[in-house]
């Protein structure tokens, strides 16, 4: 009979759960600082708005039209946790795994047909589809500028995360109930990152206890006694 051996109750998340949170993490706040440069620079701050979300099912959701039959526009980010494979020749049996593991980052982008923005990359008049693809592949731009800056090699992990790297950058076209999704186009930025995974450890419980007291004779001459027991005494 299989007897258990881990004696603690194992809590909290893996270190791919923090590190995908830590990424929707760095984008927002990322997103909200660029906004604030932009203002300040009498920018339009729109052009730096990313709206996150983490593993969501159906992201395209932030895409539904309100009660007044607005649309709100904003780039959607989407960061999931795909894959991890491990380097055992990083790592030992007992304790640590080093992982591979690969974020993905993806960007939506909504257009209608009207004039372009204000963005070099966008100007008159503008298809539809085109406006999507420009939206998606600005949020993609601003996704991999926040998380390829210096200041967050680590990912702001360091000690966990060993490095983080480009893998691939691709566009496709999102799809709702097995139909390609009007006016929104996607593009998936995905990240490599090497991390550290822990396993629990043997806990171990004192055998026996001793109790040492330090006294002085009369004399002034300091001595010692030891008295010693089991942990169920």
């Amino acid at each position: 009979m299989t007897t258990a051996q881990i004696t603690v109750l194992t809590e909290g998340p893996d270190n791919f759960e923090i590190i995908r949170d830590q990424i929707a993490g760095i984008l927002v706040a990322e997103s909200e600082a660029q906004q604030a440069l932009a203002t300040a620079g009498g920018k339009d701050p729109e052009l730096w708005k990313l709206r996150v979300f983490a593993e969501r099912a159906n992201p395209l959701d932030g895409f539904q039209e309100a009660d007044d039959g607005t649309v709100d526009s904003t780039p959607l980010v989407n960061v999931w946790f795909d894959n991890a494979s491990f380097d055992a020749s990083s790592s030992n049996v007992v304790e640590r795994q080093k992982a591979t593991g690969t974020f993905n980052i993806d960007c939506y982008g909504y257009g209608v047909s009207g004039p372009g923005v204000a963005d070099d990359y966008a100007i008159g008049h503008q298809p539809g589809d085109e406006k999507a693809a420009t939206e998606a592949h600005r949020a993609l731009r601003l996704c991999r500028r926040f998380l390829m800056a210096g200041a967050w090699t680590y990912l702001g992990l360091r000690g966990t995360v060993w490095k983080r790297w480009p893998q691939s950058i691709s566009a496709f076209q999102p799809q709702i109930d097995g139909r390609p999704a009007q006016h929104i186009v996607g593009a998936r930025f995905s990240l490599a990152v090497d991390f550290n995974e822990t396993s629990p450890q043997v806990v171990g419980s004192p055998l026996t206890f001793i109790a040492i007291q330090v006294k002085r004779k009369e004399t002034g001459e300091i001595y010692l006694t030891a008295d010693y027991g089991n942990n169920d005494s």
